[in-house]
């Protein structure tokens, strides 16, 4: 029965001196908020740059005279940004590159956006890829230019394909954001790491984060697997 108690008493104890001693609530909810914020513009960023590369690369690969030098520069950036750790590419966009900046989340999400395009891009190149060519040759048939037939026929093919995978990497971008602490921004580890400083207590705060992280995939995992399913249905109609 003591056991017990003990256990009870240091469960609420843990959950006051993290939770409800000086509001401390408050700084998980900020926390949540500056990793949504930054891992969702950062997809959308990511999202933005790995179209444009994605389409460089594939004008390129069915005509290698044209974008010869943007897709060595499409090249170069992939194998750069793949090639390296996030966590360098943060601390280098933050110290050197954007070293006048005081906004750091919005360093954060260029960081991360930059970094996300990567491998984004291959994602929907993979979409292009998998749009039968004959779309292409009917769109050039019919008269319209590479780049329409790109923009008007391809693209809204292929994204259909990409949409889950797309979901799946702001998932990713989620768990990444975990490291934006770096640049001294409040996210959720953040968050923990001050209430431990005030507390010396280090299992409920961390803990804490991970059920927050977990939960937080959870619900996003529920939407793209919704998404998937939709996509599937309106394959079958």
């Amino acid at each position: 029965m003591n056991i017990i108690n003990g256990i009870s008493r240091f469960f609420v104890n843990g959950f006051k001196t993290t939770f409800i001693d000086e509001n401390r609530y408050e700084l998980f909810l900020k926390g949540i908020g500056n990793t949504i914020l930054t891992a969702l513009f950062a997809t959308l960023v990511g999202i933005a740059i790995g179209a444009l590369i994605a389409v460089i690369k594939t004008i390129h690969k069915q005509n290698g005279r044209k974008l010869r030098i943007l897709n060595a520069i499409a090249e170069a950036y992939t194998t750069i940004i793949r090639g390296t750790p996030v966590v360098v590419q943060l601390l280098i966009m933050y110290n050197i590159i954007f070293r006048w900046s005081t906004h750091p989340v919005l360093v954060g999400i260029a960081a991360f956006g930059i970094n996300s395009g990567a491998y984004v891009s291959e994602i929907i190149r993979a979409g292009i890829n998998a749009v039968d060519i004959g779309q292409t040759e009917a769109g050039r048939s019919l008269g319209l230019s590479g780049s329409t037939t790109m923009s008007k026929i391809v693209i809204p093919q292929a994204v259909k394909n990409v949409l889950p995978a797309i979901g799946n990497e702001f998932i990713s971008l989620l768990k990444e954001t975990s490291i934006i602490g770096y640049l001294g921004v409040l996210d959720i580890t953040k968050a923990a790491e001050r209430i431990i400083s005030r507390t010396a207590n280090v299992y409920f705060p961390y803990i804490s984060i991970a059920l927050m992280y977990l939960a937080m995939v959870l619900v996003m995992n529920y939407f793209v697997k919704k998404l998937e399913r939709r996509l599937a249905k309106s394959d079958r109609n």
